[in-house]
């Protein structure tokens, strides 16, 4: 009897463990996917910073954004800025008479002004923690209710692009729980926004 009493309560305490360890999963499954999102959304939002640091850049110098990965990533390589430099005041009308005033142009490399030293900007198009998905990027221009011709993009990617690799079923919750939220987004190819992200 006493074996037997022994052997109910080793099988009682293997079954408590077994659903502790079921319901400390359950429970935490979530969290750790919450977890994992905000870290992989931190991460898209940086590199939409950048593209748009990119595009905003590109725009300076040609007067309107590109739509192809290619054109910008070439653009930040081996393009420059023209930069006026000024010796002189034209103010000062005794130098402007003996002509002391020097005005040139010089170039400044648009990767050195807008990337820190070593930024990877081959790795630009690609949409982080994922295996060379890229984001979706547009460029056009829109007519303003106004009348006014505007000069527009867009960069995106979806959730499941970013969420690639992780709980299917949370991915689905996620997209059902927001609908209208199918991702992140820099820029409005259908209307101007001041480049604003969809997160700001």
């Amino acid at each position: 009897m006493k074996a037997l009493r022994y052997i109910v309560q080793v099988l009682l305490l293997g079954l408590i463990i077994v659903l502790t360890y079921f319901i400390y999963t359950g429970i935490m499954k979530p969290i750790n996917f919450q977890q994992e999102k905000d870290t992989r959304y931190a991460k898209v939002v940086e590199r939409l910073k950048d593209i748009r640091t990119a595009q905003v850049a590109y725009r300076s110098v040609y007067s309107k954004y590109t739509g192809s990965f290619d054109t910008l990533i070439n653009f930040v390589k081996h393009d420059s800025f023209p930069v006026e430099y000024a010796e002189g005041s034209l103010d000062d009308s005794l130098a402007v008479a003996k002509g002391l005033i020097v005005r040139r142009t010089i170039y400044v490399p648009v990767q050195d002004s807008i990337f820190p030293k070593g930024y990877p900007i081959d790795s630009l198009r690609y949409v982080p923690y994922t295996d060379g998905i890229e984001f979706n990027l547009q460029a056009g221009e829109i007519t303003t209710a106004s009348k006014v011709t505007v000069q527009v993009f867009e960069a995106s990617a979806l959730n499941f692009d970013i969420l690639n690799g992780l709980d299917r079923q949370l991915i689905i919750n996620l997209n059902d729980l927001a609908k209208d939220f199918k991702g992140l987004r820099v820029g409005n190819i259908e209307e101007a926004n001041n480049n604003a992200g969809n997160w700001e």
